[in-house]
């Protein structure tokens, strides 16, 4: 039954309309959206540059069975 219900449904695009809808919500997402990437790209060149050139070197984990 549900199949027939639906058979002529054409799913249609809805754009947002500021006039019909009157909010800026959608404004402010993307501002928050864009505010976060700069900022976490502006973290991720800070760690780098603080890191530098410096490797670590980790020793093995010993464990029970190891003989050394």
């Amino acid at each position: 039954m549900s199949n027939d219900l639906f058979k002529d449904y054409v799913p249609e695009v809805v754009e947002y309309d500021e006039n019909i809808d009157g909010s800026d919500e959608h404004k402010i997402r993307n501002e928050h959206l864009e505010v976060k990437d700069n900022l976490l790209e502006k973290i991720r060149k800070a760690k780098a540059a603080a890191k530098g050139n410096k490797t670590t070197f980790r020793q093995n984990i010993r464990t029970e069975n190891d003989k050394s």
